[in-house]
């Protein structure tokens, strides 16, 4: 079960809206490369606001993903992107429910 994740808040810079929710497409290929990160989304909250959701397993797995290629890549595009540094925060996940996408496509 996933226990660990990370909530990132993200607020583009006037103008750079579209350049951000393409950034946030564009990461899904390295996010795939990422074996300890179970589930990773890329959210739109608002006009200008953006997040990342992400779920591991273990401690092992959430540090992995804070070095890896998705979190350099915001944090090098970061200050031409957004109005102010991301927000990042750990957090713990307390229940879930995940649906096998196996038995839902055979039914």
């Amino acid at each position: 079960m996933v226990k660990l994740a990370f909530y990132a808040r993200l607020e583009a810079k006037p103008g750079k809206e579209k350049e951000v929710e393409q950034f946030l497409q564009s990461a899904v290929p390295l996010v795939e490369e990422e074996q300890g990160t179970i589930t990773w989304y890329a959210l739109r909250m608002g006009p200008s606001t953006f997040g990342i959701f992400d779920t591991f397993n273990d401690e092992a797995g959430r540090q992995a993903h804070l070095s890896g290629k998705v979190a350099a890549a915001l944090m090098a595009k970061a200050p031409d992107l957004f109005a102010k540094a991301p927000e990042i925060s750990k957090v713990d996940v307390l229940a879930s429910k995940v649906a096998d996408a196996k038995r839902k496509a055979s039914a």
